[in-house]
């Protein structure tokens, strides 16, 4: 399994908006600037994270993007599921039940289904409020005399 740009972009967007939960609506020009991004591109993801309701957007004068959320109630998981469709390290897990024809038969399907369990599973115990306190304990043990 390979996360696209698209996800990763998704993240990092996702992100910044938490880290600026407190600034009201951010404009995606700050945010493109910010994770140096292309906001074209920024744009080409808003109607996916839109549809699923996770954004608050506001147009004109001082419009922008914030969470529709707190940054807790957010699961990484989800996030890439809406850009990336399915986590499913194999195609034929795309489906359930699994409609291979040889999944009776095939050996290396639990294989795949307890990484597919791992990935889910850990995507889904991530949230961005984790991440953001990571990086905050990351920063707060750094000291500079």
């Amino acid at each position: 399994m390979k996360i696209s740009t698209k996800g990763r972009y998704a993240l990092r967007m996702m992100l910044d908006l938490a880290e600026h939960k407190n600034d009201g609506y951010v404009a995606l020009k700050d945010i493109a600037a910010r994770q140096n991004i292309s906001k074209k591109y920024l744009e080409q993801i808003i109607p996916v994270l839109n549809r699923a309701d996770i954004l608050s957007a506001n147009r004109g004068y001082q419009g922008g993007y914030k969470l529709a959320k707190a940054p807790d109630q957010y699961k990484i998981g989800d996030i890439l599921r809406l850009t990336e469709g399915s986590l499913a390290p194999v195609a034929c897990l795309n489906h359930c039940p699994v409609e291979c024809e040889r999944a009776e038969d095939c050996l290396t399907l639990p294989l795949w289904q307890g990484l597919y369990r791992v990935i889910n599973e850990y995507l889904d115990s991530v949230t961005l409020q984790d991440i953001l306190d990571r990086q905050s304990e990351m920063y707060a043990n750094d000291y500079v005399i």
